[in-house]
C-alpha cells in the first residue's frame, strides 16, 4: 500500500514520512483562480514562493507533488475568456515549478489538462463522486490516470468496491480517514460552497452551514462517529485483498506530528489510542511546530471581521464553537474519544455482507460498537450543541444578518 499525504507545507514533513510508504504529498494555495475542496480560512497561509520551495523539498525526499484544482463549481467562469486566461496562468505556473500531477473533479478540467498539459498526471478527486463502475469507466475513458473513490457509500460496500476495481485499469485510491456522515445528503451543496470559498475574487462570505449541521448530528447521535467512512489501519489488508493499493491520508491543516503519526499508523497497520487522532479534521492535540505556517491576529480579523456581510456579534458564537472544537486553533483537548481497540472485528460484518439497504434504526450494529468505543465529555457536548443550534437558528431565522421576521 502506498500513501498520498496531505501537506501542511512544513519542509521537514516529506523526509519524515518517506520511509513509511508515502510517495506523494498534495496541497494547494489557500486561494487561486480555480478554488478547491477547503475554504481558504481553513488552510495554512502559504505564499506562492513557499509552495515553490515546498515542491523542491518534496522532490529532494524522492516523492512527487500533487496540486489540487478540485473545484466542484467555478460559476461557469471556466467558459469565459477571463476564466480561461486565469486557469492557463495557474497551470503554466504549476508547470514552471515542476508540480508532478494535478487533481480535478469536473470532466471538463480533465479534458482541458490532458489536451493542453499532457505532461501532468491527472487524478480525479472525490468531488467527482465516483462511486459506481460506470462513473469510474467514464472518467477513465476521458483520460484519468487515477480516480479517488467517493467513500460515503462505498468504503464498506465491498461488492461495489470489487465491481469498480474490475471495471477499470487505472489506479484507484481510497480515502483512509474521512469523517463525513454516512451517505451525507449535503455533499453536493457542501462541495460547491467550499469551492467558491477558496476562489480568488469570490465576494461571498462562507459560513459552513453543512459543517454545523453535521457537527450537531454527531453530538446528538455518537453512533455517527462509527458510521463515518474511515478505514482503520488494522483493516487495510481487506482492501488490498480486492485490488486497492493506494490510500489518501488527510488533513491539510494538521500539525506535522499528527501527519507523521497518521502515516506511521497506516504503514504499521496498528494503532492504540483515540481513533480521532487519525481521522478527525480538527481538534489536533499536537501543537504546530517551527516551520509550519500559522494564523495570526491579522488573519483572524481579515477572515472574520465582515460587518458588511454579517452581524459581527453573531460571529462570536461561531468563534467560540471553533475554539472549543479546535477547528481553527490548536486544541490539546480530548473531549471526545473513540477507543480503537474496541473496534477490533467491526469491519468483518461488512466484508461478509452489504448493509447499504438496511435500516440503521433496525440494525443498530454501529450503535452497539459506539456504546463501547465512543465517550464524550457531557459538558463539552452540551455547550457545543447549544452553540451549534444557536448558529443554525440564526442562519435559518435571519438573525445572522439582523433580518429576523417581525
Amino acid at each position: 500500500m502506498k500513501f498520498s499525504v496531505a501537506t501542511n507545507f512544513d519542509n521537514d514533513l516529506p523526509a519524515r514520512i518517506a520511509d513509511y510508504g508515502a510517495h506523494e504529498l498534495f496541497g494547494k494555495l489557500p486561494k487561486d483562480a480555480a478554488g478547491g475542496g477547503r475554504a481558504s480560512y481553513m488552510l495554512a497561509p502559504v505564499s506562492a514562493m513557499r509552495l515553490r520551495e515546498h515542491v523542491r523539498a518534496v522532490h529532494r525526499a524522492g516523492m512527487t507533488f500533487n496540486y489540487l484544482i478540485n473545484f466542484a463549481c467555478m460559476g461557469n467562469r471556466e467558459f469565459t475568456r477571463a476564466g480561461q486566461k486565469s486557469l492557463r496562468r495557474l497551470l503554466d505556473w504549476l508547470s514552471e515549478i515542476e508540480v508532478d500531477s494535478v487533481t480535478v473533479s469536473v470532466p471538463y478540467m480533465l479534458e482541458l489538462v490532458k489536451r493542453r498539459y499532457p505532461h501532468f498526471m491527472v487524478k480525479v478527486g472525490v468531488f467527482a463522486s465516483v462511486d459506481t463502475p460506470r462513473k469510474a469507466k467514464f472518467f477513465e475513458d476521458l483520460g484519468a490516470d487515477c480516480i479517488a473513490i467517493q467513500p460515503l457509500v462505498t468504503v464498506r460496500n465491498f461488492p461495489r468496491l470489487r465491481a469498480i476495481r474490475e471495471a477499470v485499469g487505472c489506479e484507484l485510491q481510497l480515502i483512509a480517514n474521512s469523517t463525513c456522515l454516512l451517505e451525507c445528503p449535503m455533499t453536493p451543496y457542501h462541495n460547491v460552497g467550499l469551492s467558491h470559498a477558496s476562489q480568488a475574487g469570490s465576494q461571498g462570505f462562507f459560513i459552513d452551514y453543512c459543517l454545523m449541521r453535521c457537527l450537531l448530528k454527531r453530538l446528538d447521535d455518537p453512533a455517527q462517529y462509527i458510521k463515518s467512512p474511515w478505514i482503520r489501519p488494522e483493516d487495510v489488508h481487506y482492501y488490498e485483498a480486492i485490488g486497492y493499493s493506494s490510500l489518501k491520508i488527510l488533513e491539510r491543516g494538521a500539525p506535522t506530528e499528527t501527519l507523521v503519526r497518521r502515516v506511521r499508523a497506516y504503514h504499521d497497520r496498528q494503532f492504540d489510542g483515540n481513533l480521532l487522532d487519525l481521522v478527525q479534521c480538527w481538534g489536533y492535540r499536537d501543537a504546530h511546530g517551527k516551520g509550519e505556517p500559522r494564523r495570526g491576529r491579522f488573519w483572524e480579523l481579515r477572515e472574520f471581521l465582515r460587518p458588511r456581510s454579517v452581524r459581527p456579534t453573531r460571529l462570536l458564537a461561531l468563534k467560540e464553537l471553533a475554539k472549543l472544537q479546535g477547528m481553527l486553533y490548536d486544541s490539546g483537548r480530548e473531549s471526545i474519544r473513540i477507543d480503537n481497540r474496541e473496534l477490533d472485528g467491526f469491519i468483518e460484518r461488512f466484508v461478509r455482507e452489504d448493509c447499504s439497504l438496511l435500516d440503521c434504526e433496525t440494525c443498530r450494529y454501529c450503535d452497539e460498537f459506539a456504546a463501547r468505543a465512543v465517550s464524550v465529555d457531557q459538558g463539552f457536548r452540551d455547550r457545543c450543541a447549544a452553540l451549534a443550534r444557536g448558529i443554525l437558528g440564526d442562519l435559518a431565522g435571519g438573525g445572522m444578518w439582523g433580518l429576523e421576521k417581525r
